[in-house]
């Protein structure tokens, strides 16, 4: 049976109402029944919240938990515009890869005009979210990545670096975190970061090194990840940063690794937190080392496994980074 016969999408009108295999598809699309893009968003920005929770004494814990749960949805979202637009420009390469060959694109369960109109909706939806719950300040901040939307899906037909811009995409929360939380959001004393965090600046001599320090840890995981490809993305001339370091990626993960704890040490330290803050980052650290010690690149279960540890880390940080501010407003008195 050919593949136009096969899919019953084929020939659906561009504005008819979507089918149970075409939602179905959606879902996937989205990745909706795996949460593990949105985290990988949300941890940045939570760090960035619990340092700004640190540094500022008069910000209510319950208002900085509300504003940190309301953008778990948020990351939800832009997960899964990521992943929709990444399965459309990529619909082609998955098709010769074997972990990938049954999405849903290849396999024929939505048509590509309909996947454009759901990231369409998505990217609507988005961004009319966007501006109703971000802070002015907060809101130009992510726009700064909103052309890597795009751009990032194509990277790997062009260039070995690709885990570098899912870097930047994915860690930008990093920037944001403190800001939304920070009093005076979109004033201009705070746009030009004049006064003390607690009058409203954004530190970002502070989130800087938390940001870089974000991204390491992305390019760590993303480059291991990678390695499930490597024999089809060779096959059919793709690059990516598993093919370019080779034997060499755990070394070079390594050096990331130690460059993620190393970062956020510092950015710690500029902020003052304290010795909680460090035993989590410790923790989360050599977990990620561990792994690393432990992978095998040419087995991609096991590849997938050292990716699965990355919530993990994340938690183990951001506990170390809560513990740190209650512990510290239960000493000086101040209300948590």
């Amino acid at each position: 049976m050919s593949a136009a016969s096969s899919s019953p999408t084929k020939s659906r009108f561009l504005f008819a109402i979507p089918t149970r295999t075409e939602l179905n598809a959606c879902w996937e699309l989205g990745r909706l029944s795996n949460g593990m893009g949105c985290w990988v968003c949300w941890f940045p920005l939570a760090f960035s919240m619990a340092m700004a929770y640190h540094a500022m004494p008069d910000l209510p814990g319950w208002y900085a938990a509300y504003r940190g749960i309301l953008f778990i949805a948020l990351c939800c979202g832009v997960k899964c515009l990521i992943m929709t637009i990444d399965d459309i420009l990529d619909a082609d390469v998955d098709a010769l890869v074997e972990r990938t060959k049954n999405r849903v694109l290849p396999r024929g369960d939505i048509t590509m005009a309909r996947a454009w109109l759901f990231f369409a909706i998505q990217s609507v939806v988005g961004a009319g979210l966007a501006y109703a719950i971000l802070k002015p300040y907060t809101l130009y901040i992510s726009m700064l990545v909103w052309p890597l939307f795009v751009i990032y899906p194509t990277c790997k037909r062009w260039m070995s670096f690709a885990p570098l811009p899912l870097a930047v995409m994915f860690n930008i929360g990093a920037l944001m975190g403190w800001s939304d939380l920070a009093p005076g959001n979109g004033s201009l004393h705070y746009v030009l970061g004049e006064g003390s965090p607690a009058a409203g600046r954004v530190p970002f001599d502070i989130l800087l090194p938390l940001f870089f320090g974000c991204c390491c840890w992305t390019v760590t995981f993303e480059t291991v990840y990678q390695h499930q490809d490597k024999a089809d993305d060779v096959a059919i001339g793709l690059r990516s940063l598993a093919i370019f370091c080779g034997k060499a990626t755990v070394a070079v993960c390594a050096l990331t690794t130690l460059g993620f704890g190393g970062l956020l040490a510092w950015a710690f330290w500029l902020n003052g937190q304290g010795i909680a803050a460090f035993v989590g980052l410790a923790l989360g650290t050599l977990r990620l080392l561990n792994g690393l010690r432990t992978v095998d690149i040419d087995y991609p279960r096991s590849c997938l496994q050292f990716f699965l540890l990355t919530p993990g880390v994340g938690v183990l940080v951001l506990l170390g980074l809560i513990a740190d501010g209650l512990l510290w407003r239960w000493q000086a008195g101040i209300p948590l």
